[in-house]
């Protein structure tokens, strides 16, 4: 079927009013990658029997599609209204009508949390120490901690010596653990710039005593300089939980404008079926397996804020977080907010009846059609390194010419 079109405009209002809408890129993410609107989230047209369902939970929500003239459109449509989908419509003139009316186009994937990541560091001047300079502390036996914030199967693959793995939504958890005297100089990295970005700003807004600082640029700024890394580690973060770290955390999630609910308010919230809720639990998978809340998809808090356009397809939904230790959900919900989601935390329910059952993962596309990213892996070129980060340091002069996020930074 030939779907009704929707104008690059229309698209653009619904956007900048925070209207519910899913602006989906048909193409493989190789081609995604090469530019499409900031809010646009990648859904390829062989995928949508795979995703939709799980992506965009409510079926007469607006959703857009578009390509770049390789006629998807019409077989994505079909296939969405095969699985019940009633309010598709397409771009006029595709990917070329969006830059016809003189919209910016990003690159790369997850564009919009590492332009948001960029945003941060450039307002709050988040603190950071060149490859340079961490290896000379090291090398000095400096009091420092290095935590990394990627996941934990990213962090195995290679990583900065001695460094320990403290997945991003678990830092403020895990951190007065790793680094008990506050004389020792933290020091954050993942493997390009964002989630070191929003894990050091995480603990400084958290109020933590000791010296902060981002790795600038992570493992590509620590391998342009020539530094070696480390493979197969296997060193975890351990979880110190206080009372005093859930009163932090709820007090920055409040700052940010975060909601909490409890469990009368959750089946309000979800009884409103005019608008997508997408529920998340934030903690790890393992305790996730273990019991959940139902209705609530596993999705790691700071995987959750580097990946939301692939977790939340569906912008201007609500998002609703669990943890049961709030500190989690808490600073997630934090920066998921800053985002422009309207975003709440749910207060307890962990006592009592859970399902168990593992993490909900969804299958990997074909390697073929994958956009290797210039960060992942131990096999990739200087050049492409060095032309993500040039790219990276202009996302925030291209959010001020696209003019459409609508984020703020607490």
């Amino acid at each position: 079927m030939t779907p009704a079109t929707v104008t690059s405009s229309q698209v653009r209002t619904a956007l900048l009013l925070r209207d519910e809408i899913a602006l989906l890129d048909l193409r493989h993410e190789a081609a995604f990658a090469t530019g499409h609107p900031l809010f646009a989230a990648n859904m390829a047209a062989d995928r949508i029997a795979l995703e939709a369902e799980v992506r965009l939970p409510r079926k007469d929500a607006p959703i857009v599609v578009y390509d770049a003239g390789e006629g998807l459109v019409s077989v994505a449509a079909d296939r969405f209204a095969a699985l019940g989908y009633s309010n598709v419509r397409a771009l006029e003139d595709g990917l070329q009508g969006w830059q016809a009316a003189g919209f910016e186009l990003f690159q790369d994937v997850n564009s919009y949390a590492k332009a948001f990541g960029e945003l941060v560091e450039h307002r709050r001047h988040t603190p950071s120490l060149a490859a340079e300079e961490v290896a000379s502390l090291i090398a000095a036996k400096a009091n420092i901690r290095i935590l990394d914030v990627r996941r934990f199967d990213e962090y195995a693959t290679m990583n900065i010596p001695g460094s320990i793995s403290v997945p991003g939504g678990e830092l403020v958890l895990r951190a007065r653990e790793a680094a008990p005297d506050p004389d020792t100089t933290i020091i954050i990295n993942c493997a390009g710039r964002t989630r070191s970005i929003i894990g050091t700003q995480s603990l400084i807004n958290a109020g933590i005593t000791n010296k902060v600082a981002a790795l600038r640029n992570g493992t590509i700024g620590w391998t342009l300089a020539q530094q070696d890394l480390e493979h197969g580690a296997g060193r975890r973060g351990a979880i110190g939980a206080s009372e005093d770290a859930k009163a932090i955390a709820s007090d920055v999630a409040y700052r940010a404008g975060v909601r909490r609910l409890g469990a009368q308010e959750m089946r309000a919230l979800a009884a409103q079926t005019s608008r997508t809720l997408y529920r998340f639990d934030v903690r790890d998978a393992e305790e996730y397996a273990a019991g959940h809340l139902a209705g609530f998809r596993h999705y790691a808090g700071g995987q959750l804020v580097q990946e939301i356009d692939m977790a939340a397809p569906m912008r201007g939904a609500r998002i609703l977080l669990t943890d049961n230790l709030s500190v989690r959900a808490d600073m997630t919900a934090s920066w998921l907010a800053q985002m422009g989601w309207e975003t709440y935390v749910l207060d307890g329910g962990h006592d009592g009846a859970l399902e168990v059952s593992p993490p909900l993962v969804l299958p990997k596309p074909d390697p073929s059609h994958r956009y290797r990213r210039p960060y992942e892996g131990t096999e990739v070129s200087t050049a492409a390194m060095q032309a993500y980060l040039d790219w990276e340091y202009g996302l925030v002069e291209q959010l001020r010419r696209d003019a459409s996020h609508g984020f703020f930074v607490i």
